[in-house]
């Protein structure tokens, strides 16, 4: 956006601002918040501190630099701000649950290490973070962050203080840190339509019977190699030979990856669906659900202990749904996603959700290249995380815009 159009927007911005920084105790805090917002907004390739505030007319670099590195107003606050007005305004469909890398020279960036970098494809030194966003398919925002911490981090208490890692933190898989993204969701009154992830976290047992016992709805993708009973398949209990410990109930045959539960569907079951409209036309592909049973040792022990233990479980495992899609002319399915709906849901709306990730990929598109969520330099973890809340701030300030005019106008 050109210094004109930022300026002109200066007073809505103001207003904007006013709301969702309601929590920063200082005027100057706001201040420099609203400078940084305009500062990302404005047109520039770099939209690091130095950069921003030599194309602002009211840019002062060390004022910006204290406000993001060294002040200690508390990013959660606004983060709960935003996500209450985006929720009013978008009324999401699902919230998408993802991780981002950013990739960072050196080793003293919290949090930095040598790890699959998705923004490179490769392994790479980085940073990573979790977050969740809430998303229909005509617009999305981020609701909340949280910085992946390596284990490497952890074993050197000295480089966590240099970053200003906080104590209470510590290293934790990218799942559980997006459980508790949800739970601090959940505690600001906020709930989710339905979960949708990648199979990065699909594929995590530990983590579809977290949302279960968090009673949410999801639709996460898998690999086709992950393993599965037919629904109508029934355990049996072999008899007791009377020695040793009881016998326990099983299956008879052994459990088939999820890909030849797929090519063993006949093609009259798969039904053609198109669930939006891409630049280059309708976006149209065959799809099939299925009932299955998954297997393996992650869901037996799951199932284990939600049926009351080793010996009391009766040795029936949960039957989910799983959507496939295999699109005309390919060899093999192309896509694997597992819910806990209902396998009588619509085929078109498991379709949807599942989709809908791709929103997501827009979003760090204008995340990144627009509004500099990559640019930042500073290497401590208070500062990123400020960072991020105020990029998270000026997306929102310009997708209420465009979606309402009003929105953001405090009552």
């Amino acid at each position: 956006m050109k210094l004109g159009g930022v300026e002109r927007l200066r007073g809505e911005l103001s207003e904007f601002v006013g709301d969702v920084f309601g929590s920063l105790p200082r005027r100057d805090q706001r201040r420099w918040g609203e400078c940084y917002l305009r500062g990302l907004m404005l047109d520039g390739r770099r939209k690091s501190i130095q950069p921003m505030a030599d194309r602002l007319p009211d840019g002062n670099m060390q004022a910006l630099q204290q406000f993001v590195n060294q002040s200690p107003w508390d990013p959660l606050p606004v983060r709960r701000r935003i996500a209450q007005l985006l929720s009013e305004v978008l009324t999401p469909e699902v919230w998408v649950i993802d991780d981002v890398s950013f990739p960072k020279c050196g080793t003293a960036s919290a949090g930095v290490a040598r790890q699959y970098c998705g923004a490179l494809g490769k392994r790479a030194n980085c940073q990573v973070a979790v977050s969740v966003h809430a998303a229909t398919d005509t617009a999305s925002c981020p609701l909340q962050w949280q910085l992946y911490l390596p284990r490497e981090w952890t074993d050197e208490p000295d480089r966590c203080r240099r970053a200003g890692i906080p104590d209470s933190v510590g290293h934790q898989e990218k799942w559980r840190l997006a459980l508790g993204l949800l739970d601090t969701l959940a505690e600001w009154e906020l709930k989710a339509p339905v979960v949708v992830a990648d199979a990065g976290y699909g594929t995590s047992t530990p983590f579809r019977f977290a949302l279960e016992e968090r009673e949410l709805s999801y639709v996460l993708a898998l690999t086709g190699k992950e393993i599965a009973h037919p629904e109508d398949a029934e355990p049996h209990q072999p008899a007791y030979g009377g020695l040793g410990p009881p016998t326990l109930p099983r299956y008879r045959t052994p459990p088939q990856a999820l890909s030849l539960h797929a090519v063993q569907t006949p093609l009259a079951h798969f039904t053609e669906v198109t669930w939006r409209q891409g630049s280059k036309g309708p976006m149209t592909s065959a799809f099939t659900v299925l009932s299955v049973r998954p297997a393996g040792k992650q869901s037996l022990a799951s199932a284990q202990q939600a049926g009351g233990g080793h010996y009391q479980w009766d040795g029936v495992l949960p039957a989910r749904t799983v959507l496939v899609e295999w699109p005309a002319g390919q060899a093999d399915p192309t896509g694997y996603w597992i819910s806990n709906l209902p396998a009588t849901t619509p085929v078109e709306d498991l379709v949807r959700w599942a989709k809908m990730r791709w929103r997501i990929e827009h979003d760090y598109r204008e995340l990144k290249h627009g509004l500099g969520l990559d640019h930042f330099e500073g290497r401590t973890w208070r500062g990123w995380h400020h960072h991020v809340t105020l990029v998270t701030a000026a997306q929102a300030f310009l997708t209420l815009r465009r979606l309402n005019p009003k929105a953001h106008t405090p009552a």
